[in-house]
């Protein structure tokens, strides 16, 4: 199939040796996913909303700084970037959390997973935040001493511990890219560190969250923002189905193949609707997400819980557009 694929429709295809080269400005498509999803939102918020200028916050993360705290002179060739607290990042590893009991808004301690004392490194692997209670309880036992009551909060702290950094490496590679992006709009972009967000936030007394923190980006900040009672759209980006026409067995053989219409009945996979169902065991009123079938037939997905349902009973209230909400 791989070898077909390949020959058919080729005849004039250029050299490859020809097709080597990449445009400036080049990122993997999974990068490029990311600044196009912003420049997407940007453009929708635009058509509902005056916006006159536009914030950034142009985090760098020191991804060699994270792995090893005590690397200094020569060793720095090896990497690109630093200037990123240890503890700051553990924050958001652990999401501001102890990471034995899960306690919130309390002081937090580093912790070494791996004693000190028993051979455990300053990497950023071997440590996580700990209330003053879980740090003193530990001591220097081994963490699956530690832990042996609890086998489950054990496998997700490892799991955690080892969780890699390819959200810090993601930022370092777009966040010059994205600001090209958001230049050609034609709108000011101003420019903000982490700390200055920190510090916009901590002044006007702030809780700490995602959408609260983009409010604080910039020396723009107003002195009062009016965040009471605000609740942000979560938006998720989750594609427009794959491309794959056709799906093989282990052994690589075609099995089935994908119809080439996308529409049914004027409905889509994706749709977001409400069903009005008025008889049988799903009798009642729903809101999520559909998958047609060809036929009248169609897989609803709400509340955790799927079932058929005829499209008569389907109005749609957002058409799918690869994104999925929530608040």
């Amino acid at each position: 199939m791989r070898r077909g694929r390949r020959n058919r429709k080729t005849r004039y295809r250029k050299p490859r040796f020809l097709n080597r080269t990449r445009k400036e400005g080049w990122l993997p498509p999974s990068l490029e996913s990311r600044i196009a999803n912003i420049e997407t939102w940007v453009r929708r918020i635009r058509k509902l909303c005056p916006i006159t200028a536009i914030s950034q916050e142009l985090v760098r993360f020191d991804l060699q700084h994270k792995q090893n705290p005590e690397i200094s002179g020569i060793e720095y060739q090896r990497g690109e970037l630093f200037g990123f607290e240890v503890k700051e990042y553990l924050l958001a590893k652990w999401n501001r959390k102890c990471a034995y009991c899960g306690i919130e808004n309390v002081p937090f301690e580093i912790e070494h997973i791996l004693a000190k004392s028993k051979g455990g490194s300053n990497r950023v692997s071997n440590l996580c935040l700990s209330c003053h209670s879980c740090n003193q309880n530990k001591g220097n036992q081994p963490i699956e001493e530690f832990l042996k009551r609890e086998p489950e909060v054990l496998k997700r702290v490892l799991a955690q511990a080892k969780a890699p950094l390819k959200d810090a490496t993601a930022v370092n590679a777009t966040r010059w890219e994205l600001y090209r992006r958001l230049q050609s709009t034609g709108l000011p972009v101003e420019l903000g560190s982490g700390g200055l967000t920190k510090f916009n936030r901590q002044t006007r007394g702030i809780e700490k969250t995602h959408a609260f923190d983009a409010a604080c980006v910039g020396a723009s900040t107003p002195e009062k923002l009016l965040l009471n009672g605000i609740k942000p759209l979560i938006i998720k980006a989750k594609g427009h189905g794959r491309r794959q026409r056709c799906g093989t067995n282990k052994f690589g053989f075609p099995i089935r193949h994908a119809p080439r219409e996308k529409f049914f009945l004027c409905f889509q996979t994706g749709d977001l609707v409400t069903a009005n169902v008025l008889t049988g065991k799903y009798a009642g009123t729903y809101t999520g997400r559909i998958a047609i079938r060809f036929r009248p037939r169609f897989k609803l997905t709400t509340g955790g819980k799927s079932f058929d349902v005829h499209p008569k009973y389907l109005k749609t209230i957002h058409k799918a557009d690869g994104y999925e909400y929530a608040s």
